[in-house]
């Protein structure tokens, strides 16, 4: 349904022209969630995408009343907008920023109640600990633990909470106790316009390495395919004519064709084939 925009109050006119005009500056325009990411992890965020990015944090409702006034398919990006959604304009192409927004990422304890990215391990060992109440807490978050030689040791391998489980304050604790820090604090990219296109994070995931593993792998038979069904392409034509050089040089000596390539070819076979039937007569 249509925003009646006209009524909205100077400041919230001047917001909205200026994410329009930034939305019509920048090749990308893109949704970041900022939940749970602490003012200085912010600002250090902002440092390292400065001349790359630039956020901007504002209401959702304004968001939503500049996307309807410019219409097509950037709207599709207000599917993607939650609570805790900010802006984020840039020139890079959304693989590019994908990425770029995942090297800001840092690690963080977790908090309780906090979803686990992936499952949680805490290593045997000994611990930094003396003997006291942490092995009780240790014990009572699951985790198997003893005194030794004057320190407390964790004694088995154990996975404390598996990916997708919520963690609980007494586990939360602990980990933090231990420094084992398992959240991603960072930007997260919910959806990208670019080129008319709206891009989600599940397709800008790519393992780059396993991208061109696979179009070298593909390359291989296409190459030699190519090269057997004689077909000249900038890659393959060099290719294609040493071969048929060979081949014609080769066909050449076989049938004894004297032309000046081939003549010292056609000479060294007679020589060889000469001294073979010398050698047969003399074993006789």
């Amino acid at each position: 349904m249509a925003l009646y925009t006209h009524h909205l109050p100077a400041w919230k006119r001047k917001e909205v022209e200026e994410i329009k005009e930034d939305a019509g500056r920048f090749t990308l325009v893109g949704l970041v969630d900022m939940y749970g990411i602490p003012a200085a992890q912010l600002q250090l965020i902002r440092r390292n995408l400065k001349g790359k990015a630039k956020i901007k944090m504002t209401r959702n409702t304004l968001i939503t009343h500049a996307f309807q006034e410019m219409g097509g398919e950037i709207s599709g990006l207000l599917s993607h907008m939650s609570g805790h959604s900010a802006l984020i304009f840039t020139d890079d192409n959304p693989f590019k920023l994908f990425k770029t927004l995942e090297k800001t990422k840092t690690k963080m304890a977790a908090k309780p109640g906090e979803t686990a990215p992936e499952d949680i391990v805490v290593q045997k060992g000994p611990t930094s600990f003396k003997p006291g109440p942490i092995v009780g807490e240790l014990q009572q978050a699951g985790i198997p633990a003893a005194i030794e030689a004057g320190k407390v040791k964790i004694r088995e391998t154990r996975t404390v909470v598996k990916k997708g489980e919520a963690i609980n304050p007494k586990l939360a604790d602990v980990l933090a106790k231990l420094d084992i820090k398992p959240m991603d604090i960072g930007l997260i990219l919910q959806a990208a316009y670019y080129e008319g296109s709206i891009y989600e994070p599940s397709v800008l995931a790519i393992d780059e390495q396993v991208i061109y593993d696979q179009i070298t792998l593909a390359a291989r038979p296409a190459f030699n395919l190519s090269i057997n069904g004689a077909i000249l392409t900038r890659d393959t034509a060099e290719t294609i004519i040493t071969k048929a050089v060979r081949e014609a040089r080769g066909l050449a000596v076989e049938a004894d064709i004297y032309e000046k390539d081939v003549i010292d070819a056609i000479i060294g076979k007679a020589y060889r084939q000469s001294a073979a039937l010398q050698n047969m007569v003399e074993g006789k």
